[in-house]
C-alpha cells in the first residue's frame, strides 16, 4: 500500500510541476498536496513537520508573487481596470490554445481592455506589453520556487 500512495505523491508533485506553467493545474498546489502525502506516509519521520511548513510557506511566496507580478506589471504601466479584467479574460481563453495561448492571450487580453478604455493605441500596446512581462516574471517565480519545493523535500527524504 505505501509503494502505491508513494507514486501517488510522485504524481501529484509531477503534475504540479507541470501546472507551474501549465494554468488549467495548479501547479504550486499540487506540488505541496505530494509533499503533504510523502511526508505522511512516513509518519512525518523522513521529511519533518519543519520541512512540510517550509514547502508550505514556499507555496505561498509563489501564489503571492505570481499575483503581484501581473499586477505590478500592469500597474506600472498605467493599467486601467478594463486592461485587467482583459488579461483574465485572455488568460482563460488561452486556456484553449494550449500553451502559446496561455503566454500570449493575456498581452491580448490586457492590450483590448486598454484600448476600451482609453481609445489609445500606443497606451494599449504598452499596458498589454508590462502586464504580460508582469505575468511571466510571475511564472518564473513560480517554475522557481516549485523546483525549490521538490528539492527541499527530495532532501528531507534523502538525508
Amino acid at each position: 500500500m505505501d509503494s502505491l500512495l508513494w507514486v501517488l505523491a510522485a504524481g501529484l508533485i509531477v503534475l504540479g510541476l507541470l501546472g507551474t506553467v501549465l494554468p488549467v493545474l495548479p501547479g504550486t498546489a499540487l506540488v505541496l498536496a505530494g509533499v503533504i502525502l510523502g511526508a505522511w506516509i512516513d509518519d512525518f519521520a523522513r521529511i519533518s513537520v519543519g520541512a512540510v511548513v517550509l514547502i508550505g510557506v514556499l507555496a505561498v511566496l509563489a501564489w503571492v508573487l505570481e499575483w503581484a507580478a501581473g499586477l505590478l506589471g500592469a500597474q506600472r504601466a498605467g493599467a486601467s481596470r478594463q486592461a485587467l479584467l482583459g488579461a483574465a479574460i485572455g488568460t482563460v481563453l488561452g486556456l484553449a490554445l494550449g500553451l502559446i495561448g496561455v503566454l500570449f492571450m493575456p498581452l491580448l487580453g490586457a492590450a483590448v481592455g486598454e484600448f476600451l478604455a482609453r481609445r489609445d493605441q500606443h497606451r494599449a500596446l504598452k499596458v498589454g506589453f508590462a502586464t504580460w512581462l508582469g505575468l511571466l516574471a510571475g511564472m518564473l517565480a513560480k517554475v522557481v520556487l516549485a523546483f525549490t519545493m521538490v528539492g527541499v523535500f527530495i532532501a528531507a527524504l534523502v538525508w
